[in-house]
């Protein structure tokens, strides 16, 4: 695989074969890859959240139900 530097950019080359531009920068590749798994990480942080919160809306609903289910026969 051939490659010539692209034109004022220091980690840039272009593959002559297939045309593609390849970024050479293995700082730049490592710091996405890590802030890719931080915001992964993230993202199921908030969907366990929302599954949480599901769930207690739920049990509190219930609970109003059986609350309301007493106060009616004891009436």
């Amino acid at each position: 695989m051939e490659k010539i530097k692209v034109k004022d950019e220091i980690n840039l080359f272009r593959d002559v074969d297939t045309n593609a531009i390849i970024n050479t920068d293995m700082q730049a590749y490592n710091n996405y890859i890590n802030a890719k798994k931080l915001k992964d990480t993230e993202s199921k942080r908030i969907e366990n959240l929302e599954n949480e919160l599901t769930d207690v809306r739920s049990d509190l609903s219930e609970i109003k139900t059986l609350l309301r289910n007493l106060v009616n026969e004891s009436k």
